[in-house]
C-alpha cells in the first residue's frame, strides 16, 4: 500500500540555493519540452513522447552548460510529469499543460537517491538537509517531492510503498449520509450540524491591511518582496487552518461510520455564480470529499458518490414526494404528500444516505444498522436497509 507523508525542510541558505537552482532547471526543461511539442503538432499534427523528450536532455546539456547543475533524474522526472499531463489531456481528464512560472509554487521530484536519518534528508546536488519529521515513516521511498511554497517555505512530499494489502471493505456497521453547504459546513443524517468557520471571512481584514501595504511597494524592490511573503504568509495560515479543520472533521466521520454516503456537487458550476463564489472557494466541498474517501478507504469502509442531479433537498424522506421547487431560501418545509415537517439540510442528508445504500446493495436489500429506509417514489427499484 502507498502512504504519502508531507515534513517540513530547513535548508542552509547554500542548500536553498541549490534547491533554486534545481528549481529553475526542471522547469526550463517543462517549459521548452512544451513549447517543442506544440510547434510540432501545429506543423505536422504529431508531437513529443517521453522518449523523444529524454533523448534531447544530452544535447541540451552540451549546449546549457548550467543544466548540468540539477540532478540528472530530476530533469527527468519533470519530462515525465510532462507526458503524463498530455496522456491525462488527451484522455480528457485535465487539461492542457500550461507553462510553469518562477513566481509560482516550485518543486521538483527525485525518483532515487534519497536517503532518511532521523532529523535529517539526504537530496542528490543538495546535500544532507534538517527536517522535522513528525510521524514515522516505514516502508520503501519510491520518490519525494521537495516544493517551495510562495512564503518561501521548503517542504517534501515522502511516497512509501510497503507489503500491507487495503483492507477489505466492509458495509456491516452504522451508515450516515453527509450534505454540505454554505451556513453548515457538514449536515449528517443523524440531525448533527457542523458550523461553517468561514476562515477566508475571518481573515479578511488583515489580507486587506498587507494587500495594500504591498500595493504600495515599488516593483522590482526589496521592501515590495518582503510585503509579498507576508501577504502569501497570511493565505498561508488560511489555507492551514481550513486543512486542519477538514481533517479533524473528516476524520471523526470515519471513525463513527462504517458507510459513508455524501452528494457529488458540480463545485466548478457553484464558482461561477459570482455571488456564492468566495463562500463556496473558502468552505472546501471537495477536500473534504477526497478527505472522507481516502480516509474511509485506508479504514476498510465504505464510501459512496450519488449523483449530482440526485434531487436530495426537494424530495421528502418519510414518502419519496418530490417538489417541483425548492428556493435556497426555504430552510424548512413540510411535504404536500404525507404532511411531514423537514428540515432541508437534514432531510437531504437522510435522502443521501438511502441513496447511498441503495447504489451500495443494487437495488437489493443492503445490511446498515439504523433502521428501515425505503425509497419508492424518487427511484423505481425499492431500497430497504434492515439494522
Amino acid at each position: 500500500m502507498l502512504n504519502a507523508t508531507r515534513i517540513r525542510l530547513y535548508p542552509t541558505d547554500a542548500q536553498a540555493q541549490a534547491l533554486a537552482v534545481q528549481f529553475g532547471c526542471a522547469r526550463w526543461a517543462w517549459n521548452n519540452a512544451l513549447a517543442l511539442t506544440g510547434e510540432l503538432y501545429r506543423a505536422t499534427g504529431k508531437g513529443l513522447n517521453y522518449h523523444a523528450m529524454a533523448i534531447r536532455l544530452p544535447k541540451l546539456k552540451q549546449e546549457f552548460e548550467w543544466l548540468g547543475e540539477a540532478d540528472s533524474q530530476a530533469l527527468q522526472q519533470s519530462l515525465q510529469n510532462l507526458a503524463r499531463a498530455f496522456e491525462n489531456f488527451f484522455a480528457k481528464r485535465g487539461r492542457y499543460p500550461r507553462f510553469k512560472s518562477k513566481r509560482d509554487r516550485q518543486s521538483i521530484q527525485y525518483p532515487q537517491r534519497v536517503k532518511l536519518d532521523g532529523a535529517k534528508i539526504y537530496l542528490p546536488k543538495v546535500g544532507w538537509t534538517k527536517c522535522v519529521v513528525h510521524r514515522e515513516i516505514d516502508g520503501r521511498i519510491k520518490t519525494v517531492t521537495v516544493s517551495r511554497n510562495a512564503c518561501g517555505q521548503f517542504h517534501a512530499a515522502i511516497l512509501t510503498e510497503d507489503d500491507e494489502k487495503a483492507p477489505k471493505v466492509s458495509t456491516v456497521g452504522k451508515a450516515i449520509g453527509v450534505d454540505v453547504g454554505l451556513t453548515h459546513l457538514a449536515v449528517t443524517s443523524d440531525g448533527s450540524k457542523f458550523d461553517n468557520p468561514r476562515h477566508l471571512k475571518k481573515a479578511t481584514r488583515n489580507l486587506k491591511r498587507k494587500q495594500r501595504s504591498l500595493s504600495r511597494k515599488m516593483k522590482g524592490s526589496k521592501s515590495r518582496d518582503k510585503a509579498r511573503k507576508l501577504v502569501a504568509r497570511a493565505h498561508e495560515r488560511v489555507a492551514c487552518a481550513r486543512k486542519d479543520y477538514l481533517h479533524k472533521l473528516s476524520r471523526r466521520i470515519v471513525n463513527e461510520n462504517q458507510v459513508i454516503a455524501v452528494e457529488d456537487l458540480h463545485v466548478k458550476g457553484i464558482m461561477s455564480n459570482h455571488n456564492l463564489a468566495k463562500a463556496t472557494a473558502d468552505v472546501g466541498w471537495s477536500m473534504l470529499t477526497n478527505f472522507l474517501e481516502y480516509k474511509a478507504t485506508r479504514a476498510g469502509k465504505a464510501f459512496v458518490k450519488c449523483d449530482r442531479w440526485y434531487p436530495s433537498s426537494k424530495a421528502c424522506s418519510e414518502c419519496g414526494f418530490v417538489c417541483e421547487k425548492m428556493p435556497l431560501d426555504v430552510r424548512f418545509w413540510t411535504c404536500a404528500k404525507c404532511s411531514a415537517h423537514h428540515d432541508r439540510d437534514i432531510n437531504a442528508a437522510r435522502n443521501i444516505r438511502a441513496e447511498g445504500l441503495r447504489i451500495l446493495a443494487g437495488g437489493q436489500p443492503a445490511a446498515a444498522s439504523g433502521g428501515n429506509v425505503r425509497r419508492s417514489a424518487v427511484r423505481k427499484n425499492r431500497v430497504r436497509a434492515v439494522a
